[in-house]
Order: C-alpha cells, then structure tokens, then sequence
C-alpha cells in the first residue's frame, strides 16, 4: 500500500465497495449525508465569528465556549443581534460540539476578502548601526519567559506609496503573543521613539529585548537611545529574509491588515481614529483570541518533518502562567475580562471602521493603478451591510 500512499483500512474499504457495485466508479450515484447543523446553527455560528473578531477556525473552536458565556452574560445589551430568536439548547451544544474544519466550511460564504492588495514601504539603508545592532538569525531558547518583543510597520499607503501617509507600528511578545499596536503619522524616527513610549506602557510586564527588521526607521539613533535608556536589547534579522520576523508578519496580515484593511490613511482625522481603533482591538486579541506556539517537531507518516504546536490559549492565559505578573495586577485582568461586553467591544470596533471606510474609500480607489471605483465601492457597501445586518 506504500506505492499507492493508501492505509490497510482504506484498501479494505475501497475493495469492499468495488465488490459490491456493477459498473465503473462514476457511475455510482453518491447518496449525501443529510445535514448535520442547521440554518440556525449557521445563523448563531456568523454571529459569534463576527463578534470574537473574525478568527481563524481552529482559534475559534478553541474559544468558541467562552465567547458564548460572555455574550450571554450580555444579552441584553444585543450581544447576539437579530440571532438572538434563534439562539436554544440545541443550538450551543452543536457549537461546543463543532469542530475547527466544519466552522471554516460553514462559513466560507461569509467570508470577504476582497480589498486592494497591500504595500511594503521597508527599504534597505546601510549606515553605522546596522554594525553596531547585532544579528539574530533564531530565537533563542530563554525558558519562554515574556520578554522579547518584536516590532514592524505596515504602511497605510493604499496602492501607491507616494507623498506622507500613516503608519502601524506593531510589537508582539514572541512567547506570550502579547500585542500592541499604535499609529504615526510617518517612519520619521522621532514618531516610531515616541510609539514605543505608548507601546511600553501597554505592557502588563518590562520589555527586555526589542527584535526588528533591518528598516531605516528602527536603525537610528532615536531609536537605539530610546532602547539603552531602558536598558533593553536590540538585535535584527538577516537583511531581504522576511521569513525571520515571523512572529510580527503573522500579526501584521491577521490583525492590522484585517482590522485596518489595505486603504490609505493620510490625514490627521484618520489618525486619530486609528488611534482610537487599535486600544479596541488589542483588548480583544489579547483577552478573547488564542494564539499558538511551536513546541517542536515531528516526522510526518511519510518522513516529513512537522511542526508540533501547543494548544490554543489566550495571550492573557499564557502572562498569567508565568508568574511576572503581581496579585494586584492578576487581579485587575481577570475584573476587565469579566466586565467586557465582547459584542458591545466589536460593535465599537466595527463602528470606527466603517467610519475609516467612507473616509478613505474613495481616494483609495481613484490612485489605484487600474480604476474600478464601481466594483470597489459594492465591495465595501456589501461588506457594510453584512456586518451591519450581524450585529442589530
């Protein structure tokens, strides 16, 4: 069975359905197993993806039960919207019974994804620091105790990276998955300085390390004074590998390119409400949504070399486990995550979004390269109205 890639049990199977039938394989008409959720189910299910911030299937079956208990405990503020009607015993056992892959199947047709394609603004300048920062080609083994932060921008230049537009600085915990972003108005590296003071003081522990791509505006002087006052490391990845800021690339397409879309921000009013935007955001990621770790690896059933990942936990979860965190600061967080409204929190988020939306929409589209305002604006009126419709 090696050479055909088939188990024992699937050429048991497979004979014992080429006995039976009279004719070729595709002659056999397939009976389809009736469906197992119904629109109910499907209509509830939207509804929680919507609210826990639109994650991936396997996070959101990992959370799935306690989303639920939380928009419960605020149904009446409408944490299930026009679901509510919908929403029995029935219903929340199925969903605590839906696995990872039936939630990405169910809701596939919900799912837009059509926004204008992203640009990276990171370019390559050789000055005296990029000698004086050191590499780090791999992430050393520190007893995964919370720490070392890696940071990145993401432009917000809409499709052509012309004249002055806002920029994401975004900083994660490698170990916990702990993140923080925070606009500027640019990559002067008197904003980014500045940033890091904000991102700082978002932390709920000190920052020992900061690791960082080989762009012009972490390699400066502002920058690296700001690290040696703090007494923090700096190191950098190998220059044009991408793939070595991987913790940082996973949180700029999942997170600020999903919640800040790919529209170009250039004014003071859009800063402002992606400063406004991203404080929401990141007390959802960090209290409501699991990241996972690489723990090792393993050979595959046909040699190939696997990566083993931990279970789905909360960044929140993982601080709590290492004990850095005081009793007064333990207890504060676990008092936040009682009293959020989840839905209440998205209803917020989405708000601000469409707002960024009507603001930057059009001039987004009329600098794009080929002109498709018509198509463009559909998108986003569709995608306006899904939303708005999920969450009265």
């Amino acid at each position: 069975m090696a050479e055909i890639g088939w188990s024992r049990a699937n050429a048991r199977r497979q004979l014992g359905r080429a006995f039976k039938r009279r004719g070729p394989a595709r002659a056999v008409e397939r009976r389809l197993r009736p469906p197992t959720y119904g629109y109910d189910t499907v209509r509830v299910l939207q509804q929680v993806w919507i609210v826990a911030g639109q994650p991936c299937g396997k996070y959101l079956a990992a959370v799935i039960g306690t989303t639920l208990e939380n928009m419960e405990a605020h149904a009446r503020a409408g944490s299930f919207g026009r679901a509510r009607a919908r929403y029995s015993p029935e219903v929340h056992a199925q969903l605590l019974a839906i696995s990872a892959a039936t939630i990405e199947r169910l809701l596939a047709p919900f799912k837009l994804s059509m926004y204008p394609d992203g640009k990276s603004t990171t370019r390559l300048r050789r000055n005296q620091y990029m000698e004086a920062i050191p590499i780090m080609s791999r992430i050393p083994d520190l007893g995964w105790q919370p720490g070392l932060v890696a940071i990145d921008t993401v432009a917000h230049c809409g499709s052509r990276a012309k004249g002055q537009y806002a920029f994401t600085l975004t900083a994660t915990d490698v170990f916990t998955g702990w993140i923080v972003n925070w606009a500027i108005k640019n990559k002067a590296a008197r904003w980014v300085a500045a940033a890091m003071d904000e991102i700082q003081d978002e932390f709920p522990y000190p920052i020992d390390h900061i690791h960082s791509n080989n762009g012009s505006e972490f390699l400066n002087n502002p920058v690296t004074a700001w690290c040696n006052i703090d007494n923090i490391s700096m190191t950098r990845s190998r220059p044009h590998h991408w793939q070595r800021q991987p913790f940082v690339e996973q949180k700029n397409g999942a997170v600020v390119h999903r919640s800040a879309f790919n529209y170009r921000y250039d004014t003071d009013t859009e800063l402002g409400l992606l400063n406004e935007l991203w404080p929401l955001v990141n007390l959802r990621k960090n209290l409501f949504l699991p990241t996972k770790n690489v723990t090792g690896h393993h050979l595959s059933c046909k040699g190939k070399s696997m990566r083993s990942y931990d279970d789905p936990r909360t960044p929140d979860d993982r601080i709590k486990d290492t004990g850095i965190m005081l009793e007064s600061q333990r207890h504060h967080m676990d008092e936040l995550y009682a009293s959020l409204d989840l839905a209440g929190l998205t209803a917020r988020i989405n708000e601000i979004q469409q707002r960024v939306i009507q603001l930057a929409a059009a001039k987004t589209y009329s600098q794009a390269p080929t002109q498709h305002d018509t198509f463009a604006s559909t998108i986003d009126e569709a995608r306006r109205n899904l939303l708005a419709s999920i969450l009265t």
